[in-house]
């Protein structure tokens, strides 16, 4: 999975600074931008990829949280993806900040039953790996870390590979998370009316 996340990262950031510096160029006779970074581009996903699961927690009533898309048990409900988000964002931004994850050996997804619960360590992941991400440079971006797989084995790499990889699952997790509301005929915070906007959301 970690090298498919990889991989998905990666094409997205391709696409993402060509089209940044064509938008540059057009701004020829403007005040000249700083030139774009892969590190600002992971930020602004972040940012984005936050507001949407945070709002999903919201947005959807407690009766649903216990909601599978599926009959099948191994599926995750609502509310244990939710908690999923918080158990990666506590262990990947511990080591991308070089700090014990706080909540080493707690399963949240086994532990949190009622939606406040879930909210509450959710918005705390968040807040958690906030600094990580409004640190980050193309410096200390580079820097190699320890990053710890969801079966247990360590690999090294890059601390942005480290951040990008936590984005992407976030991102993948989401998905999961509009299945359910769509299910329930809830429009997901990605598909809400943006005035002055185009396109469509998932």
């Amino acid at each position: 999975m970690m090298n498919r996340l990889f991989a998905i990262a990666l094409l997205g950031t391709s696409l993402a600074v060509p089209a940044a510096a064509q938008q540059g160029q057009q701004g020829q006779g403007q005040q000249p931008q700083a030139p774009p970074t892969t590190s600002a581009f992971l930020r602004n996903m972040y940012n984005g990829n936050k507001n949407n699961i945070l709002r999903s927690a919201e947005k959807v009533p407690e009766d649903l949280y216990g909601l599978r898309p599926g009959p099948q048990e191994e599926v995750r409900t609502f509310g244990q993806h939710l908690a999923h988000v918080a158990n990666y964002n506590f262990l990947w931004c511990a080591q991308a900040r070089g700090e014990k994850n706080p909540n080493a050996g707690v399963n949240f997804e086994k532990t949190l039953k009622t939606k406040a619960e879930i909210q509450k360590v959710l918005a705390d992941s968040f807040a958690f790996c906030d600094p990580a991400y409004a640190s980050l440079n193309d410096e200390n971006g580079a820097q190699v870390v320890e990053i710890q797989q969801e079966n247990g084995r360590v690999t090294r790499n890059t601390r942005e590979a480290l951040l990008m990889l936590n984005v992407v699952h976030n991102n993948e997790l989401y998905g999961n998370l509009v299945t359910t509301m769509r299910i329930k005929s809830i429009v997901p915070p990605s598909s809400e009316p943006r005035p002055a906007q185009g396109g469509r959301g998932q």
